[in-house]
Protein backbone atom coordinates (compact mmCIF):
# COMPACT_ATOMS: atom_id res chain seq x y z
CA UNK A 1 0.00 0.00 0.00
CA UNK A 2 1.22 3.72 -0.43
CA UNK A 3 1.49 5.96 2.35
CA UNK A 4 0.44 9.29 1.87
CA UNK A 5 2.27 12.45 3.44
CA UNK A 6 0.18 13.92 5.97
CA UNK A 7 0.58 17.65 7.56
CA UNK A 8 0.99 16.67 10.99
CA UNK A 9 4.83 17.37 11.81
CA UNK A 10 4.38 20.52 9.43
CA UNK A 11 1.49 21.58 11.94
CA UNK A 12 3.36 20.65 14.97
CA UNK A 13 6.35 22.45 14.21
CA UNK A 14 4.30 25.12 12.87
CA UNK A 15 2.58 25.67 16.01
CA UNK A 16 5.53 24.88 18.22
CA UNK A 17 5.49 28.36 20.12
CA UNK A 18 2.14 27.79 21.61
CA UNK A 19 4.00 24.69 23.70
CA UNK A 20 6.85 26.91 23.79
CA UNK A 21 5.58 30.04 25.26
CA UNK A 22 3.42 27.73 27.60
CA UNK A 23 6.45 26.52 29.00
CA UNK A 24 8.40 29.74 29.33
CA UNK A 25 4.97 31.68 30.88
CA UNK A 26 5.34 28.51 33.44
CA UNK A 27 8.90 29.68 34.09
CA UNK A 28 8.22 33.23 34.52
CA UNK A 29 5.48 32.79 37.11
CA UNK A 30 7.49 30.67 38.92
CA UNK A 31 5.10 27.25 38.90
CA UNK A 32 8.12 24.66 39.29
CA UNK A 33 9.52 26.31 42.55
CA UNK A 34 6.19 26.69 43.81
CA UNK A 35 5.35 22.64 42.90
CA UNK A 36 8.78 21.59 44.32
CA UNK A 37 7.52 23.05 47.93
CA UNK A 38 4.64 20.04 47.46
CA UNK A 39 1.89 19.34 45.11
CA UNK A 40 -1.12 21.34 44.95
CA UNK A 41 -4.28 21.59 43.69
CA UNK A 42 -5.87 23.54 41.04
CA UNK A 43 -7.76 25.84 43.79
CA UNK A 44 -4.38 26.33 45.45
CA UNK A 45 -2.29 26.48 42.36
CA UNK A 46 -4.23 29.21 41.19
CA UNK A 47 -4.66 31.23 44.38
CA UNK A 48 -0.94 31.02 44.96
CA UNK A 49 0.37 32.26 41.55
CA UNK A 50 -2.53 34.94 40.36
CA UNK A 51 -4.00 32.83 37.58
CA UNK A 52 -7.54 33.25 36.30
CA UNK A 53 -9.97 30.57 36.50
CA UNK A 54 -10.53 30.79 33.10
CA UNK A 55 -6.81 30.21 32.03
CA UNK A 56 -5.82 27.75 35.30
CA UNK A 57 -6.95 24.02 34.26
CA UNK A 58 -5.86 24.38 31.18
CA UNK A 59 -2.66 25.78 31.62
CA UNK A 60 -1.72 22.91 34.08
CA UNK A 61 -3.16 20.25 31.89
CA UNK A 62 -0.92 21.75 28.92
CA UNK A 63 2.15 21.02 30.70
CA UNK A 64 0.79 17.45 32.07
CA UNK A 65 -0.01 16.69 28.76
CA UNK A 66 3.57 17.77 27.61
CA UNK A 67 5.66 16.20 30.04
CA UNK A 68 6.47 19.17 32.70
CA UNK A 69 3.89 18.21 35.55
CA UNK A 70 2.56 14.88 36.69
CA UNK A 71 -0.99 14.85 38.16
CA UNK A 72 -1.67 12.42 40.77
CA UNK A 73 -5.50 12.18 42.92
CA UNK A 74 -5.88 15.58 41.65
CA UNK A 75 -2.81 17.27 42.86
CA UNK A 76 -0.04 18.70 40.54
CA UNK A 77 3.53 17.73 40.99
CA UNK A 78 6.87 18.44 39.42
CA UNK A 79 8.82 15.40 37.13
CA UNK A 80 11.99 14.42 38.23
CA UNK A 81 13.56 17.13 35.58
CA UNK A 82 11.53 20.06 36.11
CA UNK A 83 11.70 19.59 39.82
CA UNK A 84 15.56 19.41 39.18
CA UNK A 85 16.05 22.22 36.61
CA UNK A 86 12.91 24.44 36.94
CA UNK A 87 13.17 25.10 40.87
CA UNK A 88 15.07 28.81 41.39
CA UNK A 89 15.89 27.76 45.22
CA UNK A 90 18.15 25.17 43.57
CA UNK A 91 21.83 25.19 42.22
CA UNK A 92 20.39 23.46 39.34
CA UNK A 93 18.55 25.92 37.81
CA UNK A 94 18.74 26.18 34.28
CA UNK A 95 15.46 28.24 33.80
CA UNK A 96 17.67 31.83 33.93
CA UNK A 97 18.15 31.17 30.52
CA UNK A 98 14.31 30.64 29.83
CA UNK A 99 13.27 33.69 31.41
CA UNK A 100 15.99 35.67 29.58
CA UNK A 101 14.00 33.58 26.20
CA UNK A 102 10.39 35.09 27.59
CA UNK A 103 11.19 38.09 28.07
CA UNK A 104 13.56 39.24 25.26
CA UNK A 105 13.92 36.50 22.58
CA UNK A 106 10.87 35.58 21.92
CA UNK A 107 9.24 39.04 20.83
CA UNK A 108 12.52 39.31 18.64
CA UNK A 109 11.90 35.76 16.88
CA UNK A 110 8.48 37.24 15.58
CA UNK A 111 11.04 39.14 13.16
CA UNK A 112 13.02 36.74 11.99
CA UNK A 113 11.21 36.89 8.25
CA UNK A 114 12.58 40.93 8.77
CA UNK A 115 16.01 39.44 9.49
CA UNK A 116 16.33 36.84 6.85
CA UNK A 117 15.62 39.45 3.95
CA UNK A 118 17.62 42.09 6.21
CA UNK A 119 20.25 40.51 7.41
CA UNK A 120 20.34 42.53 10.20
CA UNK A 121 19.76 42.46 14.24
CA UNK A 122 16.33 41.98 15.49
CA UNK A 123 17.02 42.85 19.02
CA UNK A 124 17.04 46.22 20.76
CA UNK A 125 19.48 48.24 18.21
CA UNK A 126 16.32 47.76 15.78
CA UNK A 127 14.89 50.53 17.93
CA UNK A 128 17.89 52.64 18.59
CA UNK A 129 18.63 50.94 21.84
CA UNK A 130 22.04 50.18 23.08
CA UNK A 131 23.09 46.96 21.74
CA UNK A 132 22.65 44.29 24.42
CA UNK A 133 26.17 44.12 25.91
CA UNK A 134 26.39 47.16 26.58
CA UNK A 135 23.08 47.61 27.82
CA UNK A 136 23.97 44.53 29.76
CA UNK A 137 27.26 45.66 31.14
CA UNK A 138 25.95 49.32 32.71
CA UNK A 139 23.50 47.41 34.24
CA UNK A 140 24.68 45.05 37.40
CA UNK A 141 21.62 43.83 38.18
CA UNK A 142 21.08 42.73 34.63
CA UNK A 143 24.28 41.72 34.13
CA UNK A 144 23.91 39.33 37.21
CA UNK A 145 20.65 37.72 35.80
CA UNK A 146 22.38 37.54 32.51
CA UNK A 147 25.22 35.36 33.72
CA UNK A 148 23.31 32.88 35.69
CA UNK A 149 21.14 32.50 32.71
CA UNK A 150 24.55 31.51 30.98
CA UNK A 151 25.59 29.00 33.21
CA UNK A 152 22.36 27.45 33.15
CA UNK A 153 22.84 26.78 29.51
CA UNK A 154 26.05 25.97 29.81
CA UNK A 155 26.44 23.94 32.69
CA UNK A 156 25.91 20.23 31.16
CA UNK A 157 28.30 20.95 28.58
CA UNK A 158 30.50 22.29 31.49
CA UNK A 159 30.25 19.39 33.43
CA UNK A 160 31.23 17.63 30.46
CA UNK A 161 34.14 19.11 29.36
CA UNK A 162 35.29 18.74 33.35
CA UNK A 163 35.11 15.07 32.58
CA UNK A 164 35.90 14.14 28.44
CA UNK A 165 39.17 16.42 28.40
CA UNK A 166 42.47 15.26 29.94
CA UNK A 167 43.31 17.52 32.36
CA UNK A 168 46.03 15.48 34.29
CA UNK A 169 48.49 16.52 31.20
CA UNK A 170 47.85 20.15 32.55
CA UNK A 171 48.42 22.89 34.94
CA UNK A 172 46.74 26.07 34.44
CA UNK A 173 44.00 27.11 32.34
CA UNK A 174 42.29 30.50 31.19
CA UNK A 175 38.47 30.59 30.71
CA UNK A 176 37.75 33.90 28.43
CA UNK A 177 34.73 35.31 28.62
CA UNK A 178 34.11 33.47 31.79
CA UNK A 179 30.82 34.95 32.67
CA UNK A 180 29.64 34.36 36.19
CA UNK A 181 32.40 31.55 36.30
CA UNK A 182 31.36 28.16 35.82
CA UNK A 183 33.42 26.18 33.60
CA UNK A 184 36.02 27.19 35.64
CA UNK A 185 34.49 26.07 39.43
CA UNK A 186 33.62 22.76 37.41
CA UNK A 187 36.90 21.96 36.07
CA UNK A 188 38.45 23.28 39.35
CA UNK A 189 35.95 21.00 41.48
CA UNK A 190 36.96 17.99 39.38
CA UNK A 191 40.42 18.17 39.12
CA UNK A 192 41.98 19.88 42.53
CA UNK A 193 45.52 20.32 40.84
CA UNK A 194 44.47 22.89 38.74
CA UNK A 195 45.12 26.57 38.62
CA UNK A 196 42.68 28.83 36.48
CA UNK A 197 41.54 32.38 35.83
CA UNK A 198 38.53 33.99 34.79
CA UNK A 199 38.89 36.51 31.81
CA UNK A 200 36.16 39.35 31.16
CA UNK A 201 35.38 43.02 31.79
CA UNK A 202 36.35 44.47 34.76
CA UNK A 203 32.08 44.09 35.53
CA UNK A 204 32.34 40.96 36.09
CA UNK A 205 34.61 40.69 38.44
CA UNK A 206 32.30 40.35 41.65
CA UNK A 207 29.62 38.12 40.13
CA UNK A 208 32.92 35.91 39.15
CA UNK A 209 34.32 36.32 42.68
CA UNK A 210 30.74 35.81 44.41
CA UNK A 211 30.24 32.58 42.36
CA UNK A 212 34.02 30.97 43.03
CA UNK A 213 33.45 31.73 46.65
CA UNK A 214 30.25 30.02 46.90
CA UNK A 215 32.27 27.01 45.96
CA UNK A 216 35.08 27.78 48.35
CA UNK A 217 37.33 28.32 45.24
CA UNK A 218 39.31 31.20 45.88
CA UNK A 219 42.53 29.03 46.53
CA UNK A 220 42.52 28.33 43.15
CA UNK A 221 40.45 30.56 40.58
CA UNK A 222 41.11 34.69 40.10
CA UNK A 223 40.14 36.70 37.93
CA UNK A 224 41.97 38.72 35.57
CA UNK A 225 39.99 41.83 33.89
CA UNK A 226 40.32 42.69 29.95
CA UNK A 227 39.02 43.11 26.45
CA UNK A 228 39.72 39.83 24.39
CA UNK A 229 39.65 41.99 21.42
CA UNK A 230 41.91 44.93 23.12
CA UNK A 231 44.01 43.00 25.44
CA UNK A 232 46.35 40.05 25.45
CA UNK A 233 45.22 36.52 26.98
CA UNK A 234 46.44 35.56 30.06
CA UNK A 235 49.18 32.57 29.56
CA UNK A 236 48.29 28.91 30.38
CA UNK A 237 48.30 25.70 29.39
CA UNK A 238 44.69 25.51 28.17
CA UNK A 239 42.71 28.60 27.15
CA UNK A 240 38.68 27.49 27.07
CA UNK A 241 36.02 29.63 25.10
CA UNK A 242 32.68 28.53 25.00
CA UNK A 243 29.93 30.25 23.80
CA UNK A 244 31.91 33.12 22.77
CA UNK A 245 33.49 32.40 18.93
CA UNK A 246 29.75 32.42 17.68
CA UNK A 247 28.74 35.91 18.88
CA UNK A 248 31.16 37.27 16.25
CA UNK A 249 32.09 37.34 12.48
CA UNK A 250 34.60 35.09 10.62
CA UNK A 251 37.69 38.23 10.79
CA UNK A 252 36.97 38.05 14.60
CA UNK A 253 36.48 34.25 15.25
CA UNK A 254 40.39 34.13 13.61
CA UNK A 255 41.64 36.83 15.36
CA UNK A 256 40.35 35.53 19.29
CA UNK A 257 41.75 32.02 18.10
CA UNK A 258 45.22 33.50 17.32
CA UNK A 259 45.35 35.26 20.17
CA UNK A 260 44.77 32.16 22.49
CA UNK A 261 47.61 30.49 20.16
CA UNK A 262 49.73 33.62 21.47
CA UNK A 263 48.71 32.94 25.13
CA UNK A 264 49.92 29.07 24.65
CA UNK A 265 53.04 27.40 25.62
CA UNK A 266 54.09 24.62 22.96
CA UNK A 267 52.05 21.50 23.79
CA UNK A 268 49.24 23.81 25.25
CA UNK A 269 45.13 23.13 23.95
CA UNK A 270 42.94 25.46 23.26
CA UNK A 271 38.81 24.23 23.78
CA UNK A 272 36.37 25.97 22.12
CA UNK A 273 32.85 24.88 22.64
CA UNK A 274 29.38 25.45 20.96
CA UNK A 275 26.24 24.16 20.35
CA UNK A 276 28.53 23.03 17.25
CA UNK A 277 26.62 22.46 13.51
CA UNK A 278 26.92 18.64 12.18
CA UNK A 279 29.52 18.90 9.21
CA UNK A 280 26.57 17.93 7.22
CA UNK A 281 24.59 20.64 8.35
CA UNK A 282 21.50 18.16 8.77
CA UNK A 283 21.00 17.03 11.86
CA UNK A 284 22.00 19.28 14.60
CA UNK A 285 18.67 21.47 14.43
CA UNK A 286 20.03 23.45 17.30
CA UNK A 287 22.84 24.13 16.42
CA UNK A 288 21.50 25.51 13.28
CA UNK A 289 18.70 27.16 15.29
CA UNK A 290 21.01 29.07 17.26
CA UNK A 291 22.71 30.61 14.29
CA UNK A 292 19.54 32.03 13.10
CA UNK A 293 19.43 33.16 16.98
CA UNK A 294 23.08 34.67 16.24
CA UNK A 295 21.43 36.39 13.39
CA UNK A 296 18.38 37.68 15.49
CA UNK A 297 20.91 39.51 18.39
CA UNK A 298 24.58 40.51 16.21
CA UNK A 299 25.33 42.31 13.49
CA UNK A 300 27.47 38.99 12.14
CA UNK A 301 27.65 36.35 14.34
CA UNK A 302 27.09 32.98 13.55
CA UNK A 303 27.30 29.14 14.43
CA UNK A 304 29.44 26.57 12.19
CA UNK A 305 30.40 23.20 11.96
CA UNK A 306 33.36 21.42 13.74
CA UNK A 307 35.55 21.15 10.40
CA UNK A 308 35.29 24.77 10.04
CA UNK A 309 36.54 25.10 13.34
CA UNK A 310 39.17 22.58 12.95
CA UNK A 311 39.99 24.23 9.88
CA UNK A 312 40.58 27.54 11.40
CA UNK A 313 42.82 26.26 14.03
CA UNK A 314 44.96 24.56 11.57
CA UNK A 315 45.21 28.28 9.73
CA UNK A 316 45.97 29.76 13.48
CA UNK A 317 48.98 27.40 13.50
CA UNK A 318 48.01 24.32 16.18
CA UNK A 319 49.35 20.94 14.65
CA UNK A 320 46.24 19.00 15.44
CA UNK A 321 42.71 19.47 16.25
CA UNK A 322 39.57 16.98 16.94
CA UNK A 323 36.00 17.56 17.39
CA UNK A 324 34.75 15.59 20.27
CA UNK A 325 31.20 15.69 21.71
CA UNK A 326 29.79 16.47 25.41
CA UNK A 327 26.70 16.94 25.99
CA UNK A 328 23.12 17.31 23.76
CA UNK A 329 23.57 19.78 20.90
CA UNK A 330 27.22 20.42 22.66
CA UNK A 331 30.84 19.85 21.61
CA UNK A 332 33.83 20.85 21.73
CA UNK A 333 36.94 21.39 19.44
CA UNK A 334 40.10 20.79 20.91
CA UNK A 335 43.66 22.72 19.36
CA UNK A 336 47.41 21.65 19.74
CA UNK A 337 49.81 23.79 19.51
Amino acid sequence: MTTHPTPAHILQVGLAFWASKTLLSAVEVGLFTELARHPEDLAAVQGRLGLHPRAARDFLDALVAMGFLQRVDGKYANTPATDLYLDRRKPTYVGGVLEMASRRLYPFWGRLTEALRTGRPQNEVRDGEPELFTALYADPHRLREFLAAMTGISRGANLAIASKFPWKDYKTFVDVGTAQGDTAVQVALAHEHLRGIGFDLAEVAPIFEDYVEEHDLAGRLSFTAGNFFQDPLPNADVVIMGHILHDWGLPQKKELIRKAYDALPAGGAMIIYEALIDDDRSANAFGLLMSLNMLIETPDGFDYTGADCCGWLKEAGFREARVQHLEGPDSMVIGIK
